[in-house]
């Protein structure tokens, strides 16, 4: 095992892997921007060191910074976490080539998932399902279109066009008939070229109504590899994930175990070594119907509710695969029980399209933590397994910078069946305060009122076709809070003079009065 890692990351990851290291008796060095300096992570760890300004390219990609830190601090290993450095294959070569460990897979794995189109002919070969569709080099008008007829256009079934190097919803385009194809492309990838530096394309049948399944895979450098199981990620908005479980509602174990079968035949086609996640496309009608999508070459943010069917650790997994250890465990020792649901937390407006806030986290209440991740299958499986888990990144007098991912914290249940998650979620939502920026806690708890989450009944559309429930009109604030915002706001604006603070209030009791009494 690793003496010192170093943690090339910010917020809730930085301090889940710091908190897991610390148990293992393993020294972490943290890094960090101007505007994180006093952050929860940098608080956690043994040693920290700024590595820039605020804005993320000058800071957290800056892997030679990075490199620079592990060398003075003495780091044996650099956890990458998930965004920022953690898919960069030349980051991971650059690592290994400095004589580190990096705590991921190597930079060939990434390069041959990181390209949609030679991931697909991949996946291909190595007998993994794949949708209708067109992964070619030829990007010409005239071949697109033929190829978008060609995976049902022409039958009036929609299609999706995708960046081949891209990634949350950008270069992304549904189109639903030929006349909507031009404009399409040259959008998808006017938008690809200027996010990815590649402005090509990939074509595939789209599934109006889809489940979103994917499948944690494990591998070591000696040639193990296992899966997980599954989860379910269905519920997104603008394409990004919102409440993700496991395991997925309505999968057999016929399904469950096809679907680790493919997941493994993935990662191996890749000569894959760490944590991974296989993402994979269902029709929500028939999810025996499954087709790749992509392989997410990290740790992923969902990762907890994996912890918490399995009873493991994952940061555990990766730091012990890292460092030359085998699997921990094999495909038969593995069991999955108990349900586990998972919200992320973020400081946004889900009313205004869900537009990201920054601010102060003047008050930030959290449910009690109750029970415990690592648990036997027995226990997971009972009331006994009962489970609260916050992964947080920031506290009380925290800043929720415009710089970064508005994610404040990820809220996990467990329970011994779905139903029972999904209660105990729905009270720890209710637990949930916040003063000082808007969260999507209230967005999350209304999900979870909706009789066809409660019946498993999920996929990528929810929230557009359940829109009226989820979003429903917002009622004034009562007499009262009118009332005391009227009083605060006239005793800020009277001057600062003794005598002035003196009518300054006399004047907002009074116009708390009148108020009150409407």
């Amino acid at each position: 095992m690793f003496r010192r890692i170093l943690v090339a990351n910010r917020g809730e990851i930085a301090c889940r892997v710091i908190q897991t290291a610390r148990r293992l008796g393993v020294e972490t060095v943290a890094v960090y921007s101007e505007a994180d300096a006093r952050a929860m992570h940098v608080r956690m760890a043994d040693a920290a060191y700024c590595i820039g300004s605020a804005a993320s390219s000058d800071s957290y990609l800056r892997g030679e910074r990075v490199l620079q830190v592990a060398a003075d601090s003495g780091a044996e290993a650099i956890h990458p976490g998930y965004g920022f450095l953690s898919e960069n294959a030349d980051f991971a070569d650059a690592v290994a080539a400095a004589g580190l460990s990096f705590i991921g897979p190597p930079g060939s794995s990434m390069r041959a998932m990181g390209s949609k189109d030679a991931a697909k002919r991949l996946m291909e070969a190595a007998g993994v399902p794949l949708l209708p569709g067109y992964h070619g080099e030829d990007q010409a008008y005239e071949t697109l279109s033929a190829e978008a007829d060609k995976c049902g256009l022409a039958d009036g079934h929609p299609v999706l066009l995708k960046a081949v190097l891209g990634g949350g919803g950008k270069g992304m385009r549904i189109v639903r008939s030929q006349g909507e194809l031009l404009a399409a492309i040259e959008s998808a990838q006017r938008e690809a070229a200027a996010s990815f530096g590649d402005a090509r394309l990939l074509v595939e049948r789209y599934l109006d109504s889809a489940r979103h399944i994917e499948v944690q895979v494990f591998c070591d450098s000696l040639g193990g590899a296992v899966h997980l199981f599954e989860r379910d990620c269905s519920v997104q908005r603008r394409h990004q994930k919102v409440l993700e479980e496991a395991p997925a509602p309505g999968v057999s174990p016929e399904l469950r175990e096809s679907l680790g079968a493919a997941a493994v035949r993935a990662a191996r086609a890749v000569d894959y070594v760490g944590a991974g996640t296989v993402e994979f496309i269902a029709d929500a009608s028939a999810p025996d119907h499954f087709y790749f999508m992509e392989m997410n070459t990290r740790l992923q943010v969902e990762h907890p509710v994996t912890e918490m069917i399995t009873g493991l650790d994952l940061v555990e997994w990766q730091l012990r695969v890292a460092a030359g250890e085998p699997l921990p465990l094999s495909q038969p020792e593995l069991s999955l029980s108990g349900h586990s649901i998972e919200a992320r937390i973020y400081a946004e407006r889900p009313g205004a399209n869900f537009f990201p806030a920054s601010g102060t986290l003047r008050h930030l209440a959290t449910p009690p933590e109750e029970g415990v991740t690592v648990a036997p299958a027995e226990v997971r499986a009972s009331t006994d397994g009962l489970a609260t888990r916050v992964d947080m990144g920031f506290v009380r007098g925290d800043d929720v910078s415009v710089f970064y991912d508005p994610m404040v914290a990820k809220l996990i249940v467990r329970g011994p069946d779905r139903a029972a998650a999904c209660r105990r979620l729905h009270a720890a939502l209710g637990q949930w305060q916040t003063v000082g920026l808007p969260t999507n806690v209230s967005f999350c708890r209304r999900v979870l009122e909706t009789p066809q989450f409660l019946a498993g009944e999920v996929h990528t559309a929810f929230i557009p076709q359940h829109h009226d429930a989820l979003f429903p009109p917002t009622p004034p604030p009562p007499p009262h809070l009118m009332a005391l915002a009227a009083a605060c706001w006239v005793a800020e604006m009277q001057p600062p003079a003794a005598h002035a603070v003196h009518a300054g209030h006399a004047a907002a009791a009074a116009a708390a009065a009148r108020l009150a009494a409407i």
